[in-house]
């Protein structure tokens, strides 16, 4: 699993990548909660859910965004960080063309730059959102979500209440063939401490349904995209 620095939109930025054994794999990318309160992709949540996709059989890519560890640039509000993520993604597709589609996960202020990538990105067939911040950030822009997926919560989050996120779960629900499962980790606070094994075991659940789901579903292959 090795070390990676790749061009980013403000300078390079550094990863860890995992690169599956079989060329058709799918791919995705985990996004690390916010930088400038000590986020990064070694955040244990973040290592955790990359560990559940690579058990899935992705390729998988995690990075620090710009301005963290060995990533080049300064935090620029949730705007930078939306194009470091998006240049990771065509890193991913670069290096994995055979590849039928794709899946995005992020924590807290990794979440919602996943979900608004999500919506620039129509390759992206599936999500794994974990403590979105509902409660100070609008979600309006998934209006309509493309894509269906599993959002995660911990029953007594004091940073972020539970019940923005339900109700923000609820709302995508109504939408037409979008289905987003709510998932309450019981005695789980933010950080979901002593709770990562319940998390991990939640989202590898969350995504061998789903996976076995795509797999009576026709395939399309993914398209990179260059940029100019």
């Amino acid at each position: 699993m090795p070390n990676i620095i790749f061009n980013g939109p403000d300078g390079r930025l550094e990863g860890r990548y995992h690169q599956s054994k079989k060329s058709d794999a799918p791919i995705a990318i985990v996004l690390h909660p916010h930088p400038l309160h000590g986020g990064n992709m070694n955040n244990r949540i973040i290592y955790n859910m990359f560990h559940a996709f690579v058990e899935q059989g992705f390729s998988v890519l995690r990075f620090n965004f710009r301005g963290v560890g060995r990533s080049q640039g300064t935090f620029d509000g949730g705007i930078g960080e939306l194009s470091d993520a998006a240049y990771a993604f065509d890193w991913m597709q670069q290096f994995n063309r055979n590849s039928p589609y794709c899946w995005i996960g992020g924590y807290s202020f990794g979440a919602l730059i996943s979900m608004q990538l999500m919506m620039r990105r129509p390759e992206i067939m599936g999500f794994i959102s974990i403590s979105p911040p509902a409660n100070t950030e609008d979600f309006s822009f998934l209006a309509p979500c493309p894509s269906s997926g599993l959002i995660v919560h911990g029953e007594i989050d004091d940073l972020i209440p539970i019940e923005t996120t339900s109700k923000l779960a609820t709302k995508l629900n109504t939408q037409k063939n979008i289905e987003v499962e709510f998932a309450t980790i019981k005695g789980a606070n933010h950080f979901y401490k002593n709770k990562i094994n319940v998390l991990k075991n939640e989202v590898v659940k969350y995504l061998d349904t789903s996976l076995s789901k795509t797999l009576l579903e026709p395939k399309k292959k993914i398209t990179s995209r260059k940029r100019k």
